[in-house]
């Protein structure tokens, strides 16, 4: 047995039913369980969307919350974390999914901006735009209008919010944007590569998700490619690229404020210092919902496991369900593979106590290993 060894527990969300946050800890709560003498150091990770911000605190960030505009108008509250010159912000805080978003064509973006004005206020050096969950399919429209564009139809008015609006525009005017973003990085963190419109685009492939009917489907459809039309003619910049249907064409949108997009999980991997956690430890655990094909497309526990392979550290994935044969797991750096079935074969109790069997199925695991 491997006495005070040092353990990194790096788990992204169980969507649908465990925060990465709370995975992290029931995890931890596990290793203590049967190693109580380790050192056990959670590291709760994300793909850039819901959890960017916790992961961020978890790692010791500071909390500021801000009062912004809903998907449909209706403030909410947000929070976002500042530290080591960086401000992190998410934007499912405010324009996400669970926020009881108004129909689809009208969902806005309004709120990411004042969020991004709101981290642009402590003068960062860089802020970080996590962009999963969104509720949104406006191409950023509503976080440009908030950050000083000029979103014009045919009679010089503003457009109207949401994807639909779009429809109408006639000019882009960058001439109003607030004077600070040349002076902060700004780097879009995104789990996806697929443009701004057509068959793999933002409305076509994730409208459906965010209630989209076929008809909402080919007006939003239309009115990103109307943007994206204008922009070209009006400013010479092409946003229908690979990665800007992003959170609905939000980062098709931060192209206008100099933003650039990354990998989600490796920037989240980057902020919250995971590569110096790895220093010294002795064993990495990570994990999700379904650890299958997915996991392997960059998402937040295959590169937990890329960078635990460069450090030399075996790195174990926990998951409610395993779909990745043994060689694939291998060659993507997994050290080894547990379900929560492997507690509780019943899938149905799986979904309804993953904290408790995750506790369970972390202890079994580690206790294996001593």
């Amino acid at each position: 047995m491997l006495l005070g060894m040092r353990i990194v527990v790096a788990p992204d969300s169980f969507k649908g039913t465990l925060a990465a946050d709370r995975a992290a800890t029931a995890i931890g709560t596990g290793v203590a369980r049967v190693r109580p003498d380790a050192g056990v150091v959670l590291r709760p990770v994300a793909d850039g969307g819901e959890g960017t911000v916790a992961a961020a605190l978890r790692a010791g960030y500071r909390p500021r919350e801000i009062l912004v505009s809903g998907p449909g108008g209706t403030p909410v509250r947000a929070t976002i974390a500042v530290g080591g010159g960086s401000v992190v912000v998410e934007l499912a805080t405010a324009a996400g999914l669970g926020l009881a978003p108004p129909a689809p064509t009208t969902a806005g973006t309004r709120g990411v901006g004042e969020l991004v004005r709101a981290a642009l206020d402590l003068a960062p050096d860089r802020i970080v735009l996590g962009i999963g969950g969104s509720a949104t399919t406006d191409g950023g429209a509503g976080m440009l209008q908030a950050l000083g564009a000029r979103l014009l139809d045919a009679a010089g008015r503003d457009v109207p919010p949401g994807g639909g609006g779009l429809a109408l525009l006639d000019r882009v005017d960058l001439a109003g944007l607030d004077r600070r973003l040349p002076e902060v990085e700004l780097v879009v963190a995104s789990d996806v590569d697929n443009p701004l419109t057509g068959p793999t685009g933002a409305a076509q492939v994730f409208g459906p998700q965010k209630g989209a009917a076929p008809d909402d489907v080919a007006v939003l459809d239309a009115a990103l490619a109307r943007f994206a039309s204008v922009v070209r003619r009006d400013l010479g910049v092409d946003v229908d690229v690979p990665g800007g249907g992003g959170a609905g064409g939000t980062a098709a949108g931060a192209l206008l404020l100099g933003a650039r997009i990354t990998s989600g999980a490796a920037l989240v991997c980057e902020l919250i210092g995971l590569d110096g956690a790895l220093a010294d430890a002795d064993l990495v655990i990570t994990g999700e919902g379904s650890l299958d094909a997915q996991t392997l497309r960059g998402k937040a526990p295959a590169e937990v496991a890329r960078r635990a392979r460069a450090a030399g550290v075996p790195c174990l994935a926990l998951a409610g369900t395993v779909a990745l044969p043994a060689a694939d797991l291998t060659a993507a750096g997994f050290a080894g593979a547990h379900a929560l079935t492997e507690v509780e074969p019943d899938v149905d109790r799986c979904r309804a106590e993953p904290e408790r069997l995750l506790t369970e199925l972390a202890a079994r695991v580690v206790a294996g290993r001593a």
